[in-house]
Formats: structure tokens, sequence, C-alpha cells
């Protein structure tokens, strides 16, 4: 069966030798600027410490700024991929490999949670204090979490940002757009894919003032949480820390394997992408970069325009580690074991709970607390952890991105004998 693809953008295959860059342009390109941003703002933040969290504002800015146009961006994007399709057969494929993935990968991000702190036991020898108030929310059910996909009100959806609920609108629109007589569908695929580029263009022009924005981030992030890093909080930090390299490397294993891209290659020509994450903190700030990344390495907008919001509601790996490592710190400190079987319900209830940390900066700190009282243990440790989360939440957004790029170049790869030369956008 042959599948054709129009105008979506480039062939899928490896990126450039240039990386991220179009090879034209001179000086230091942005990856530098903004590796040179994130390092002077570290060192600023060692320097004035919390004097440093003056320029908070102008970090916030870069964060709203990358919010604004996330939500157009994705809605746009997702439509132009749908309605370039020409056999919705493809896409069913599409969904379900990239699901399969994301659920593999986010069931052993939460088993090396486990094992990692089991090794590192940093709750073994503090003493809980029981002075938390313990009323957090309960453990959604699954019927609730699939009713709050579907929007009651579209315009809703898009004034609170509501990612899952933008992702299914447009599969619907989409969808429905191939159904159209041709007249009509082909000037809404062209309308679809025209929006896309705007808001494309205008997430490159937000990348400009990227390495001030995110400087200032990192300025905040160092100044006001540096010092914990010597504290006793250090054991749990590198236990989480050390399951996100793991996690890390099993990404490059799999990127290696089934495609033809290579770290290196992979890691320079996304490495804007990796800045974001660190610095913002927020799946949702730095999806509009993702897309941005994905049309520059050449990866195919039909397939990446779908998995990467998608993989933003329900692919959170990084956030996974972070839910393992806070309840098995939690029962350490509190005496607990955990029986083999009360482990697989651990699996079951974080694969559950990992869909909904919503994308946003400490987002995953409250889906960790119900974690801890679903399992009746005292919800002390997560508020702890809660001092230092945004030093967790680095690794853990740019682990959800990078499950969520990585798993797109998979799906790319296992679909390019079907994708043939697409013409430019």
């Amino acid at each position: 069966m042959t599948i054709r693809f129009e105008g979506t953008g480039r062939r899928a295959g490896p990126p450039p030798a240039s990386g991220a860059g179009d090879g034209k342009s001179r000086g230091l390109g942005l990856g530098t600027k903004i590796l040179i941003g994130m390092v002077v703002g570290a060192v600023a933040g060692i320097v004035f410490r919390e004097q440093a969290t003056v320029v908070e504002p102008l970090g916030d800015f870069f964060i709203r700024l990358l919010l604004m146009a996330a939500i157009p961006l994705v809605f746009f994007n997702l439509l132009a991929g749908l309605t370039a399709l020409t056999d919705l057969r493809t896409f069913g494929r599409l969904s379900a490999k990239i699901v399969g993935y994301y659920l593999v990968t986010t069931a052993t991000a939460l088993t090396l949670g486990l094992v990692a702190m089991h090794l590192v036991r940093p709750g073994v020898g503090m003493t809980l204090t029981g002075e938390v108030d313990e009323a957090i929310g309960e453990v959604p059910e699954v019927a609730d979490l699939l009713l709050q996909l579907i929007p009651t009100n579209i315009f809703r959806a898009f004034t609170e940002g509501n990612v899952a609920q933008l992702v299914i609108v447009a599969v619907f629109l989409g969808i429905t757009t191939l159904f159209l007589p041709e007249e009509p569908r082909d000037l809404l695929r062209k309308g679809y894919a025209a929006l896309a580029a705007l808001f494309r263009k205008l997430v490159d022009g937000i990348l400009w003032v990227a390495p001030l924005g995110i400087g200032a981030l990192m300025a905040v992030t160092v100044g006001r949480y540096g010092s914990e890093l010597f504290g006793p909080m250090a054991r749990f930090l590198l236990g989480v820390w050390g399951t996100q390299v793991l996690m890390f490397g099993a990404y490059m294993v799999l990127l290696t394997l089934l495609t033809d891209r290579r770290p290196w290659d992979f890691l320079r020509g996304t490495g804007t992408l990796w800045a974001t994450t660190v610095a913002t903190t927020s799946s949702l700030a730095s999806l509009s970069v993702a897309l941005e990344i994905a049309e520059k390495i050449r990866l195919p907008r039909a397939v990446y325009s779908f998995t990467l919001p998608l993989g933003a509601q329900i692919n959170k790996d990084g956030t996974s580690i972070m839910l393992t490592a806070v309840l098995v710190f939690t029962a350490q400190a509190a005496g607990v074991d955990f029986s083999l079987a009360q482990m697989v319900t651990i699996l079951l209830v974080g694969l559950l709970l990992s869909e909904g940390s919503g994308g946003i900066p400490g987002g995953g700190l409250v889906i960790a607390l119900i974690f801890v009282q679903a399992f009746n243990l005292p919800l002390e440790i997560a508020v702890i952890v809660g001092g230092i989360y945004r030093l967790v939440d680095m690794g853990n957004t740019t682990i959800n991105v990078m499950g969520d790029m990585v798993g797109t170049a998979i799906v790319s790869h296992s679909e390019a004998k079907n994708l043939p030369t697409e013409s430019p956008s």
C-alpha cells in the first residue's frame, strides 16, 4: 500500500551535518548563545545568591512568550499534519506505535525509579515529625481521565490552554476535513499549513530572546537553590539525577538501534530544546520549541505534529522517575517495606498519575503528593522535596520532552518506507 503525504514540510531522514541551523548564519549560533547565557546566569546565581532573583521577571516573561505561541502552534500544526494524510489507516498506525512506545518507556522509568531509590536509600535515618496536612486529593479514575479529554466548550479549551483537549479537537477537525469535497478540503489544508507556518515563525522570533530569558532563569535557580545541593537532600537528588541519566542512556540506545540517526548528531541538532526544558521546567512552554526543532531536523510534520503534543500530555518519563523516587524516599523514612504485589500496584498507579501533571512548572509535585497519599504514607517528605522541586524538575522536563522527541524519531523512521519525498512548505 502506498501512502502519500502532501505539503507536510520536509522529508523524513537524518538531520543535516550543521545540526539545527541552516548553515548560512555567521558568528555564534543560537545554541551557542543560549549556552553562554546559561553559564553567565549560573555564575551570577553563585555570586549574587538570593539577590539574583531580581531578574526573575525576565525569565517569567520568556516563559509567557513561549506559552503564548504554544497553544495555536500545537493546534494548527496538528491540523496541517493530519489533513496532509490521504489514508486514515496511516493515522491509526502512527497512533498505535507512539502510544505503545509511550507506555513502554513510562513503565521503564517507573521501574528504574523504584530500583534506584532502593539502592541509594535516601530515606534511611530520616525522622518524620508528622506535622503535615494530608488533605491533598484522590487518585483519579480512568473513566474520569478519559471524559476530561473531551471538551464541552472548544473555546474554553483554548483559553485554559488544555493541550489534551485541543489535540482531541484537532484530530476530529482534521479527520472531518478529509471527508469534505476536494475544493474546500484543499482550501482548509492550505489555510492550516499557512497558520502553522505563521506560528512557527513567531517561535523563531521568540527564540531571539532565549539567551537572555534562559540566562535569567538559570541565575534565579542557582541563586535560590544552589545551597541545597550540599544539604541533607543531596542523596535524593543524586538518586533522581542518576536515574534520569540512565533513562537518557536508554533513549540513546533506542535511537541508535531503531533509527538511522546517531546520538551526537541528534543532541547537537536539538540542543536549543534541552536548554529550554532545563530553564523553563515546563513541557508546555518547551513544546513550541520542540515543534520548531522537529521541523529543522527534518522529522515529517505529519508525524511530529501529532506525537509531540500527545507526548506533552501523556508521556512523562521524568515525572514518573520522580514519583517513584518520592514514594520510596517517604516509605524508607517511615520504615515501610513494599511487597512485590504493592510494587506492581505502584507501577499501575504511577502510569495513571504521570499523565496528570499538566505540563506546567511544579505540576508534578502535586501529583507526587497524591501518589504518596494513595499508599497511606505521610506527606512530609513530599513537602520537603517541594522546597527543592525546581532542581528535580529541570531533569524531569528534559527527560519528558526527550522521550517525546526520540519516540517521534523512531516512529518517523519506521514509517519512512511509506513516506515519499515531501514538497517544501
